[in-house]
């Protein structure tokens, strides 16, 4: 089971003289991570330090602290918190005092994982995609049922015949749904799994 961010999350604490402030923002790919991070950046802070997970995607960034004192420690927070499409900036203003490298790691992967815990969280339902082609006189029937199945609406483009809609449902019920679209439909519209190597929309949020 994992878990995403419902917005921005923060959190502050005072460390041997540092201070240390915490954002995590949920992210659906790498770029968005970066933006979020060269947006809330400080540039007079002494580090800005950080992480993303999103699936088996990954990077951390130390900014000028000990090698895998900060960005590493982040990181370790975000898996310890089962957090997937999340990054966490860690900005450190200096106090005086050194921390050596073990009151690093247990300040930056501390602060993080207490924002994480504080943050609004939302389960990851992981999604299958279906293709479906629908005529007209059924659009408005199949779109009743489609809270009620879990189906998210991808992508919708009408034609002269109808609509072809890419579907995103939980994956445990792709069957199920591709099953009950030609049912309800008497047949008229066709439902078919969407073939892995077309598919490129990441899990959704649970509603």
């Amino acid at each position: 089971m994992a878990y995403t961010l419902t917005g921005i999350a923060r959190y502050e604490e005072n460390i041997k003289k540092s201070r240390f402030l915490a954002l995590a923002a949920p992210v659906d790919a790498a770029a968005d991570a970066l933006a979020f991070f060269a947006e809330h950046q400080v540039p007079d802070a002494t580090h800005n330090c950080w992480a993303y997970r999103i699936g088996q995607e990954y990077r951390f960034n130390d900014d000028g602290e000990p090698g895998g004192t900060a960005g590493r420690p982040i990181l370790q927070a975000l898996d310890g918190q089962q957090c997937d499409r999340v990054a966490v900036l860690v900005i450190r203003w200096f106090g005086g005092i050194k921390l050596g490298s073990g009151g690093l790691v247990r300040a930056y992967g501390g602060v993080a994982a207490q924002c994480l815990r504080q943050a609004d969280r939302v389960e990851i339902i992981e999604e299958a995609l279906l293709d479906c082609e629908c005529p007209f006189s059924d659009v408005a029937l199949l779109q009743a049922r489609f809270a009620a199945l879990g189906v998210r609406v991808a992508e919708e483009v009408f034609d002269g015949q109808g609509v072809q809609w890419l579907l995103a449902v939980p994956k445990a019920r792709a069957a199920e749904v591709a099953a009950l679209v030609v049912d309800i439909t008497r047949g008229r519209a066709r439902c078919s799994p969407r073939p892995p190597s077309q598919r490129g929309l990441s899990p959704c949020p649970a509603p």
